[in-house]
């Protein structure tokens, strides 16, 4: 994991919309940057919704939220129609992203070693510097682990 107190790594995706979205559009602004492994399972839906229940929180203390995962824009629009999220979702394919903040290695699931996404999440200043570093996300009180 990227460490507290270092400059966020520059990144520069595509959104469920197509649109790009850019590191330095969150210039001056907080920003909850959560990596997540997959649209729609049971884990990454609790996180999402939760941090949609509790996104005017997040919103009056100056904070934007951006998820990323390897799934294709597509996915992301129905993921996002599905459950009515608020915020944007940025499409990996390429895991550029999920690489440069080091959301993106080895992990055991049943037993076995595989390559995937690291369920992570950075709080990011508004001068760019990661302030927070969440490796041991807890899906279904997320916005409190993040808002302590």
């Amino acid at each position: 994991m990227l460490q507290k107190g270092t400059k966020a790594p520059y990144f520069e995706g595509v959104d469920e919309n197509g649109n790009s979205v850019k590191l330095t559009d969150f210039a001056g602004k907080k920003l909850v940057l959560y990596f997540y492994p997959k649209d729609s399972t049971p884990g990454c839906t609790a996180e999402a919704c939760d941090l949609r229940d509790n996104y005017n929180r997040f919103l009056a203390l100056g904070y934007n939220v951006l998820g990323v995962s390897r799934d294709s824009a597509k996915s992301h629009q129905n993921f996002i129609a599905k459950y009515q999220l608020p915020f944007h979702l940025i499409a990996d394919t390429d895991l550029s992203i999920l690489k440069a903040y080091e959301a993106w290695g080895e992990k055991k699931m049943y037993g076995k070693v595989t390559e995937g996404t690291l369920r992570t999440t950075y709080v990011i200043d508004e001068q760019g510097i990661i302030v927070d570093a969440i490796g041991k996300v807890d899906t279904k009180n997320h916005t409190a682990q993040i808002l302590e």
